[in-house]
């Protein structure tokens, strides 16, 4: 395929392993049938996701921690601009359900 055919433009990548490292990711590769390329780039994307997934979960400290299990277990009342919200709530889902 030329390069003036291809649809998405690529980059290119270089890394320097030692010959056991590259040995292990081949057998990899072979026992998956993939070529060495495929699966070192599936393996880098899947570890990419679970990196950037773990860094934006939610993570609390203690005090917040604690902070927040007191509010889910003893819940202030609510205030008067909760209570009108509540009621501009029901009134809008009533009007939706007799559209």
């Amino acid at each position: 395929m030329s390069r003036a055919t291809r649809s998405q433009p690529s980059a290119r990548l270089e890394a320097r392993v030692s010959p056991e490292i590259k040995a292990l990711w081949q057998m990899a590769a072979e026992l998956e049938g993939r070529t060495l390329t495929d699966f070192v780039i599936a393996s880098v994307q899947a570890a990419a996701c679970k990196v950037i997934e773990q860094h934006q979960t939610l993570k609390l400290n203690q005090e917040d921690s604690e902070a927040f299990a007191s509010a889910l277990l003893n819940p202030q009342q609510p205030n008067e601009a909760l209570k009108a919200a509540a009621l501009r709530y029901k009134k809008a889902i009533s009007n939706d359900t007799h559209d």
